[in-house]
């Protein structure tokens, strides 16, 4: 079955109107006729991985945070890791990158590196299809590099301007326009 969207990065537009999106990138990691699930890259957290799931922590640097990956289930903890051998991934989404099975030994040396997301973003049957109709999301190739940049925060940005032409002045745009 075909994954439609799978591995691509939804940028939220400008005019979304769910605040739990503003200026956020999605990494879609599955899509089909039974909806779809992403993880937004974009939020940090000031949580460390080691605090939150220590049994975890090996596969993190000491200072890795754990993201706010999505308003459903918060207290749900997903890892994306890119994986020296795409088999050992419980679903790939983008070349070697892919999720973290849940039995996974983080003691095992088959993860080049990983990022944990607090929490996950799903849309029901048809209901990404009708956000993107009505101009919410702005879709476009997933770099591997998108999913662990340092400086995460600015990702609405660096994407919008690596699109270029209209996208690259409203990456420019403040959050605020009245601060213009």
């Amino acid at each position: 079955m075909s994954r439609w969207l799978s591995g691509q990065l939804l940028v939220a537009s400008p005019t979304i109107g769910d605040p739990s999106f503003s200026r956020a990138v999605v990494l879609i990691v599955d899509h089909d006729r039974d909806g779809a699930l992403g993880v937004v890259l974009n939020r940090p957290t000031d949580t460390t991985v080691q605090d939150a799931v220590p049994e975890m922590a090996t596969l993190f640097a000491d200072d890795d945070v754990v993201h706010d990956g999505g308003p459903v289930q918060p207290d749900a903890l997903l890892t994306m890791a890119e994986f020296r051998d795409p088999a050992d991934a419980a679903l790939l989404v983008l070349g070697r990158i892919g999720m973290v099975r849940g039995d996974h030994d983080p003691h095992e040396p088959n993860v080049e590196r990983a990022r944990a997301y607090a929490g996950y973003a799903g849309w029901a049957p048809k209901q990404l299809d009708e956000e993107r109709a009505s101009g919410d999301w702005i879709v476009t190739a997933a770099r591997p590099d998108d999913l662990f940049r340092e400086d995460a925060g600015d990702l609405w940005s660096i994407v919008l301007e690596r699109l270029g032409g209209p996208y690259a002045s409203l990456a420019r745009r403040p959050a605020d326009p009245s601060v213009n």
